[in-house]
C-alpha cells in the first residue's frame, strides 16, 4: 500500500472489501460521485470524515493518510546530543593534554592547573551523563 496516494488508498481498501463506490458512499453519507473524485484525486475526504473512513476499513487515520516519519522524531535530538557529547570529550581531552605539555614545559601555575583539570573533569562527567541518558 505504500506509495501511494490517498485516492488509491482509498480505492484500494475499498476493493478489498468488495465494496463498490455506492456502497461506500451510503456508509459515509456522501454520494458515489464524491467518493470517485476521492479515488481520482480530485478532492479529498474532510477532515471530519477521515476518522469515519479510516474506521470503516479497519486501519488507523495515520496508516489511511500513509503518515510515515523518515527520521525518527528524536533524531535530531540525538545527533545534537552526540555532537554535544564529542565536544565535551575534546574539552576534557585539551584541558589534560595542556596541562601536561605546559606543566613539562614548566609554563603553567598550580592555580592554572587545578582549574584546567577541573574543567577537563568537568567536561568529562557531562560527556558520561550525556551518553547514558540516551
Amino acid at each position: 500500500m505504500s506509495g501511494q496516494t490517498l485516492g488509491q488508498m482509498i480505492a484500494s481498501l475499498r476493493k478489498e472489501r468488495g465494496m463498490t463506490q455506492l456502497e461506500l458512499a451510503e456508509r459515509m453519507g456522501v454520494t458515489d460521485k464524491a467518493v470517485s473524485k476521492w479515488e481520482r484525486d480530485l478532492s479529498c475526504p474532510s477532515v471530519e470524515t477521515l476518522p469515519k473512513l479510516a474506521e470503516l476499513f479497519c486501519v488507523s487515520v495515520d496508516e489511511l493518510m500513509q503518515v510515515q516519519s523518515q527520521t525518527p522524531p528524536e533524531a535530531g535530538c540525538t545527533e545534537r546530543g552526540e555532537i554535544t557529547v564529542l565536544a565535551l570529550r575534546a574539552v576534557a581531552l585539551a584541558m589534560g593534554v595542556a596541562v601536561a605539555v605546559l606543566s613539562m614545559m614548566k609554563q603553567l601555575d598550580l592555580n592554572s592547573g587545578f582549574t584546567m583539570l577541573g574543567v577537563g573533569l568537568a567536561c568529562g562527567m557531562l560527556s558520561l551523563f550525556g551518553r547514558k541518558s540516551r
